[in-house]
């Protein structure tokens, strides 16, 4: 397997690759130059059906193998992702256009990071049950088990942190469970699937515990609908969340979903400047813009309005285009042409019809971009000032770097307009005064939420959407709990059972006398 291009990336299911037909595969793209740089191999439904068997096939032994052994392979899995961390992360930056400077220092290793946390998690007894004593002579326990095969879903680009650490993250906690999963990354962004499915054989994980097929939206929506998938986890835009859900509620199957956000940022009067501006910068331009949780809507009091713009446009000159090997360059292009034109237009847009005011960027490529990449999907970085909250851009999910700038008068009046969305993902708030941040925090309405930072997502954080931005959580152990089952058993050893069948007060027949089974006596009181 190839960590330098051309590539060429097979279905991956029951220990081996798979080539089923040579001529059905799809190109994948490198962003920063619109050129293909390597062939996937796609899967029919015959190989989503072989990847299944092999997943049913190595359950029975997967989910009964013990969670120290199961700890072990993960932690080989982990230093095996680190010893190819730079490797795996240019291999990632040409499918992704990210930078091999956010690639090789953040994706991979948050990575590791979640594979080690939960392999300690699950080795150190994270998954046993409780036991609860009733009363003498009666108690009763719980056990969880694994749910069976799960189909794991990735959209966009996000990757390594979002697929290694949505697949890390997924595959981490349902393979530690005891789960098999059928993972199928994102056509745009299909690289990592095998390279993972690799450092999982090597690592020593049973054949057809993690598996991998490629394709488009047909092969995820047949592998959601098929029966003998347990659970169903997606990534992506709420329109596309909603249908998958809706099929895998027609069979009963469990499901998460980590779905978009329009998250806002709520700088108040005593915020220190520079926090704040970094802060609103990370939240907008990290990742080009394309982080779900990315806190698009930035609430700035009025009175600190022409100062913070001030000095966030001084600090837009730290956005650095260029070649994404080189370690300077912190800003790549969008995923592919399709997200690009999405993206454009919502700035023509925000231009033309919502007659925002543009205070840095537009239309025009940054400046920068080599020569060979004139090509590639490159948008420049952009701040709309003076927004209202009836505006386009202001209500609608871009996923792109578009940052808009909303005065407010009264903090009562921010969070008000902040949860006039239907999307609850994220939020945050910068101030000095803790006792504020926690009261403005109680009353966002948003499963994820930071006090003077942004968009740090740690292991031990479990994270998740309110309202149409999700279903469930990921990470810490709210999360892999939702890839288990629970079993109550309740144990009675005191020698008799409550029973409402008893024999009445001056009852002249006893029970054996109407030819009732002997032991029916001993039931009653």
């Amino acid at each position: 397997m190839s960590f330098e291009p051309p590539y060429h990336r097979q279905l991956h299911y029951g220990g081996m690759q798979h080539m089923t037909d040579p001529a059905n595969y799809f190109q994948t793209i490198d962003p920063s130059t619109g050129k293909p740089i390597g062939n996937i191999q796609a899967a029919s439904p015959a190989d989503v059906d072989a990847a299944i068997n092999a997943a049913k096939t190595a359950f029975p032994s997967w989910s009964t193998t013990s969670a120290i052994q199961r700890s072990r392979i993960l932690h080989r899995a982990a230093s095996l992702l680190r010893a190819a961390n730079d490797e795996i992360a240019k291999a990632e930056t040409h499918d992704t256009g990210k930078p091999f400077s956010e690639t090789s220092t953040v994706d991979v290793a948050t990575g590791a990071d979640v594979l080690e946390y939960y392999a300690n998690l699950v080795g150190g007894g994270g998954l046993n049950g409780e036991t609860v004593q009733l009363r003498e002579g009666v108690w009763c326990y719980t056990t969880k088990e694994p749910l069976g095969v799960e189909k794991i879903q990735k959209k966009l680009r996000f990757v390594i942190l979002a697929e290694l650490c949505g697949s890390l993250h997924l595959a981490w906690y349902v393979d530690a469970a005891g789960n098999c999963m059928v993972y199928k990354p994102s056509e745009f962004t299909s690289l990592h699937g095998e390279t993972l499915a690799q450092i999982y054989t090597d690592a020593g994980l049973p054949p057809g515990v993690f598996n991998v097929i490629h394709g488009n939206g047909g092969i995820g929506a047949y592998l959601t609908s098929h029966p003998s998938i347990a659970k169903v986890s997606f990534t992506g835009q709420v329109s596309t969340g909603k249908k998958v859900a809706a099929s895998a509620a027609g069979e009963m199957k469990y499901v998460t979903m980590e779905l978009g956000g329009k998250s806002a940022l709520i700088i108040l009067e005593d915020a220190i400047l520079e926090t704040a501006v970094d802060g609103a910068m990370m939240a907008n331009f990290f990742s080009s813009g394309q982080v779900c949780t990315n806190g698009t809507r930035v609430f700035v009091p009025e009175q600190l309005k022409e100062v913070f713009e001030a000095r966030l446009l001084e600090k837009m000159s730290l956005i650095r285009v260029g070649d994404l090997m080189d370690p300077k360059t912190n800003l790549g292009p969008l995923v592919s042409k399709v997200h690009y034109d999405k993206v454009i237009n919502y700035i023509k847009h925000g231009i033309s019809v919502d007659k925002a005011e543009l205070l840095y960027g537009g239309l025009d490529p940054p400046v920068g971009i080599p020569s060979d990449c004139e090509n590639g999907y490159w948008i420049q970085p952009t701040i709309f000032r003076n927004c209202t909250d009836d505006m386009t851009i202001v209500r609608d999910e871009i996923f792109g770097p578009v940052m808009c700038i909303l005065p407010y008068d009264t903090v009562e009046h921010a969070v008000q307009r902040a949860n006039d969305t239907p999307l609850g993902l994220a939020a945050g708030v910068f101030t000095q005064d803790l006792n504020q941040a926690h009261t403005i925090i109680a009353k966002l309405q948003a499963g994820i939420t930071w006090v003077n930072t942004w968009g740090e997502s740690p292991a031990e954080m479990s994270v998740g959407g309110w309202k149409q931005s999700g279903l469930g959580v990921e990470n810490g152990r709210k999360g892999i709990e939702a890839w288990v089952r629970t079993k109550s058993t309740l144990v009675d050893m005191t020698g008799s059972v409550a029973t409402a069948f008893t024999k009445l007060e001056g009852a002249e027949t006893d029970v054996e006398e109407r030819g009732r089974p002997m032991n029916w006596r001993k039931l009653d009181r």
